[in-house]
């Protein structure tokens, strides 16, 4: 079930809000639970044992390891959602690459990919190795702990929320008017954001891979679409994801802060996918030693890690490639490129981040490196392709408007103005009562969109 289906903006949520609000207090827990294995066996059926075996292990295991303190404990659970991770994940492509490295021919299981596997282990992973290192106490009621894993406003696309985040509102969590508005807001915007959008530049992408009439100006296009696209898709997710806790009484971290404004890989791994940067920072690279022990085993620290986070988001070398090319950079950056940064100006070092990420995303989006080095030199021309034509022309005219507002909308400008303009006594009223108008409206064109437009899928759910 996707967030920007008619079915779960007015029947799914709906019905779970009244219930939730209609219960006391301490059956609210159990009506996100229920809500949320319903809500998973819409779009997954197969795979809910799975996802409830994995929560009763999580369970089992995190008890033990709290009794008994062994890092055998811990290594044992870990290596069993690992493995299943791995399995539902990576058994093809491990596969692919035995018979190609092998000539051999062994048969394909072609197993589907469990929606949001790679999230729900992730948090799985950080609550057991939090509760190993006492940072957080054992879950012992498995109602509660199951919640915690399953809660379907951030279940199949993140963010990453760990333990440590939710743990007290898991028992006691603040209701408010003020809460319930901003969690509306918040997942209104988003909702928006996905729908009129996100959308709209996947399919001025689609026009471009369906193409034969490619242009150098039309490379050019394709490549800031998707960036784009991509931003707007994920961030979008994340907007309403933490709009739905928020009505809910849960406060999750932010995920994204306007990465495209970055003035280094460094910074904008600091703003994209913030949930995930840094589970890998405190639950790999930390561990294998960080930057403690001298530069070349930091060296190989990031590396490892961005390996890691490469082949997290898929079972394809397209996705290590990706990965290994952020760490390299981020280690060129750590040796001495970050000084020469530091002295230019701010125009050309978001230039420059703007440029290595729109490449990095190229290879992100193929299915093999030789699609993407088409695309690569396809944006200086060195594929014989003209330099513009009638074809590039008229998407340019016809997509002109959504791609400035996606440029617009990728900064925090308009967040800016409004907070200036918010400073102003007069002002700050006015908004506060335009704002429900404009979000009603809001609402309202996005619904017409869906009612009108097949096309809505969420990118990151094939991670």
């Amino acid at each position: 079930m996707l967030f920007t289906s008619i079915s779960f903006l007015y029947y799914f949520l709906p019905i779970v809000i009244a219930f939730y609000f209609l219960v006391p207090k301490k059956m609210r827990n159990m009506v996100l639970l229920i809500a949320s294995i319903v809500f998973y066996f819409y779009g997954e059926p197969r795979y809910i044992f799975l996802m409830l075996v994995e929560i009763l292990v999580a369970y089992i295991g995190a008890i033990l390891i709290d009794k008994y303190k062994k890092k055998s404990l811990l290594m044992g659970t870990i290596f069993i959602h690992i493995v299943l991770l791995c399995i539902f994940k990576y058994t093809d492509f491990i596969i692919s690459n035995v018979n190609n490295i092998l000539k051999s021919n062994l048969s394909l299981l072609r197993i589907s990919l469990p929606i949001g596997i790679s999230f729900y282990t992730f948090q799985i992973l950080s609550y057991v190795i939090d509760v190993y290192k006492g940072k957080v106490k054992v879950q012992k009621n498995i109602l509660k702990l199951a919640t915690y894993i399953s809660l379907f406003p951030q279940l199949i696309a993140g963010p990453i929320v760990r333990y440590e985040t939710i743990e007290k509102e898991l028992d006691e969590r603040k209701h408010s008017f003020e809460n319930f508005a901003y969690g509306v807001r918040r997942f209104t915007i988003g909702l928006a954001k996905k729908v009129l959008i996100a959308n709209m530049l996947g399919e001025l992408c689609k026009q471009f891979t369906n193409t034969n009439e490619e242009s150098v100006l039309f490379y050019w296009i394709f490549a800031i679409s998707y960036m784009l696209q991509i931003y707007f898709d994920f961030s979008a997710y994340s907007d309403m994801a933490i709009g739905l806790g928020r009505i809910f009484g849960f406060n999750f971290l932010e995920n994204f802060n306007y990465p495209y404004i970055s003035k280094s890989i460094t910074e904008f791994w600091r703003r994209w996918h913030i949930s995930l940067s840094s589970w890998f920072k405190d639950y790999v690279y930390i561990p294998l030693g960080g930057n403690r022990k001298g530069l070349k085993k930091q060296i190989r620290n990031i590396l490892i890690v961005w390996c890691l986070t490469g082949i997290w988001h898929g079972a394809s070398w397209n996705f290590v490639i990706w990965g290994l090319m952020f760490g390299i950079i981020l280690v060129i950056e750590k040796i001495c490129l970050g000084k020469i940064l530091e002295k230019m100006p701010n125009f050309f070092k978001r230039l420059y981040v703007l440029f290595i990420v729109m490449i990095s995303f190229i290879i992100f989006n193929t299915e093999n490196m030789k699609e993407a080095w088409s695309n690569i030199i396809g944006l200086f021309g060195v594929n014989g392709k003209s330099l513009v034509n009638p074809y590039t022309l008229y998407y340019l005219k016809n997509y002109m408007i959504i791609l400035i507002t996606a440029i617009i909308g990728a900064t925090p400008l308009i967040k800016n103005i409004i907070l200036r303009l918010k400073k102003n006594t007069i002002l700050n009223k006015a908004i506060n009562i335009v704002e429900p108008i404009y979000i009603l409206l809001l609402l309202l064109i996005v619904t017409a969109y869906l009612v009108d437009n097949s096309y809505n899928p969420f990118l990151y759910f094939r991670f």
